[in-house]
């Protein structure tokens, strides 16, 4: 990995700042072209490349090194069942893609390209807290299929993994 880190080291002390230019609801970004004006040219001076894949609901971003093949990863998961006011669900899906294209990238190069909000916000409550979903053994199993039989919950509830906590078992 000593050639990767090497080349990214050198990458990052020469990349300047990427100011946002792109305006959106309320708040401006580096929107993909403007990160790529910037970056690729440097990539190339300094033997990188990168790509970014969608393994299923996850996006891999790979940084590598041109000449020694070496790589790192990193992989995100991208929120699903999300809607966005105006949009159908190949327009939020996009939007999603490009909008971790720009921050996954942006953070495996160590690339500036927003104002460091991170202790900028105002508390306005607290979040309530999640409780942990039990597994379904063989007694909230058959709990789950007798809530099935009188209609309380439909089978699609049950599929992909979802798993009813005890509060909602005692509810049905």
């Amino acid at each position: 990995m000593t050639n990767l880190y090497k080349a990214l080291a050198c990458f990052q002390q020469e990349v300047p700042t990427i100011h946002k230019g792109t305006s959106g609801y309320g708040y401006s970004y580096s929107d993909l072209p403007a990160i790529f004006k910037v970056i690729n040219p440097l990539l190339t001076k300094h033997g990188l490349g990168f790509t970014q894949l969608i393994q299923g609901t996850q996006m891999e971003t790979i940084i590598f090194h041109c000449e020694s093949g070496e790589s790192i990863t990193s992989i995100t998961d991208i929120p699903m069942n999300v809607q966005l006011k105006g949009m159908n669900d190949f327009q939020v899906m996009g939007s999603a893609i490009s909008y971790f294209r720009r921050y996954t990238l942006s953070s495996a190069l160590g690339l500036v390209s927003d104002k460091d909000t991170d202790a900028g916000g105002e508390q306005t409550g607290k979040r309530e807290e999640v409780k942990k979903k039990q597994p379904l053994n063989a007694e909230r199993f058959e709990k789950a299929l007798k809530a099935i039989a009188d209609g309380k919950i439909t089978r699609d509830s049950l599929i992909d993994g979802y798993q009813l906590t005890d509060d909602q078992l005692l509810k049905l």
